[in-house]
C-alpha cells in the first residue's frame, strides 16, 4: 500500500514538472514570437520613416519598398506609394504648366521688346514717348528675366546638368562672385570680403555654383544692413566642404525660413521692392542637384547661409 502511494506521488510530481515545463516553454515561445513580431513591425515602420525622410530631403521620386508578403504592411505601403504617385503627378502638372507658360510667353515678349527697341532708337519720337518706351522696355526686361529664371530652375531640377560636373575650387568661384559684386556693395557702403581656406575642392557644375553663390551674395546686399558687413567664407570640413555667406542685417524670421525657397515667395508682402522671389529657389535647385545641404543660422544680428557639400569624388 505504501508503495502505491509513493508511486502515485512520484507520478503526480512528474505531471507537475511536465506542466511547469510546458508553461515555461509556452512563455519562451510567446516571448520569442512577440520579439519577432515587434522587430518585424518596427522594421516596416522604419522603412516608411526612411522613405519619408528621403522624400523630404530629395523629392517625391522615392517609394516605400514592398516585401511581396501581401500582408497588411504591404497593402499600407502600396496605398502610400499610390498616394505619392498621385501627388507627384499633380505637382508635375502644376510645374509643367508654369514652365510651359514661361517658355511660350518668352517669344512674343522678346519680339515686343525688339519692336520697342527699334522705336526707341528710331529718332522720330518725342522725349516723353521715348521715356515711356524706355520704361516699358525695362519692365519687359524684368518679365523676361523672371521667365528665364523659371526655365533655368526647371532645367536644373531635371538634373540634366550633371554631365558638366567637374572637380572645381569653390574659393576661386566665390572670389569671382565677390569681385563681381564689390562695386554694388561699395555703393551701399557695405564691406564685402572673402575668407577661409585657400583651396576648397568640390564636384559640381562651375556655372551653376557661381549662380547660387551670386544669388546669396546679391540677397545679402539687398536685404542686409546699409553700411554693414558681408563675409563669404569657404572651408574644408571632415566630410566635405562648406561655404557660408554671413550678413549683419535684419535676417529672416524663424517662421518664414521654411518658405523662402519656394518660387515667387517674398518676405515683403507688398512686393514693392525689386525682385521676383526666384533667387533662393534657384539656390535650392542648385543645392539639390549637387546633393548639398542648405542651412540658415541666426548671426545676432544678421543671417548666415551655409551650403554643405560632400567630399569630391576621387
Amino acid at each position: 500500500m505504501g508503495t502505491d502511494i509513493s508511486d502515485l506521488d512520484s507520478f503526480a510530481a512528474k505531471i507537475w514538472a511536465a506542466v511547469i515545463a510546458i508553461i515555461f516553454l509556452m512563455f519562451v515561445i510567446a516571448v520569442v514570437a512577440s520579439i519577432l513580431v515587434t522587430q518585424r513591425t518596427v522594421g516596416r515602420i522604419e522603412e516608411i520613416n526612411a522613405t519619408s525622410r528621403a522624400i523630404m530631403q530629395s523629392g517625391l521620386d522615392k517609394r516605400i519598398p514592398l516585401r511581396g508578403s501581401h500582408d497588411e504592411w504591404d497593402r499600407v505601403a502600396e496605398n502610400l506609394n499610390l498616394m505619392l504617385d498621385r501627388i507627384e503627378a499633380l505637382m508635375g502638372d502644376v510645374k509643367q504648366v508654369s514652365d510651359n507658360v514661361a517658355h511660350d510667353l518668352r517669344t512674343p515678349l522678346t519680339r515686343m521688346r525688339g519692336r520697342l527697341e527699334k522705336a526707341f532708337h528710331g529718332g522720330r519720337i518725342g522725349e516723353n514717348d521715348q521715356a515711356l518706351i524706355g520704361d516699358t522696355i525695362a519692365d519687359l526686361d524684368a518679365v523676361l528675366g523672371m521667365f528665364s529664371s523659371i526655365t533655368r530652375i526647371a532645367h536644373i531640377e531635371t538634373q540634366v546638368r550633371k554631365g558638366a560636373f567637374r572637380n572645381v575650387n569653390l574659393v576661386e568661384i566665390a572670389s569671382e562672385v565677390v569681385e563681381l559684386y564689390d562695386a554694388a556693395a561699395e555703393r551701399d557702403g557695405t564691406d564685402l570680403s572673402i575668407t577661409g581656406d585657400r583651396e576648397v575642392r568640390v564636384t559640381g557644375d562651375r556655372d551653376l555654383l557661381f549662380d547660387a553663390i551670386a544669388n546669396l551674395v546679391d540677397n545679402a546686399i539687398k536685404h542686409g544692413r546699409a553700411g554693414g558687413k558681408i563675409v563669404v567664407a569657404c572651408e574644408n570640413v571632415d566630410d566635405g566642404a562648406v561655404i557660408a555667406i554671413t550678413d549683419d542685417g535684419p535676417g529672416i524670421p524663424q517662421c518664414e525660413r521654411d518658405h523662402v525657397f519656394k518660387r515667387f515667395y517674398r518676405l515683403e508682402q507688398s512686393r514693392y521692392t525689386p525682385g521676383n522671389g526666384l533667387g533662393l529657389s534657384l539656390v535650392a535647385a542648385v543645392a539639390n542637384l549637387h546633393g548639398a545641404r542648405i542651412e540658415m543660422l541666426d548671426h545676432s544680428p544678421g543671417l548666415q547661409f551655409k551650403l554643405w557639400f560632400s567630399a569630391p569624388a576621387s
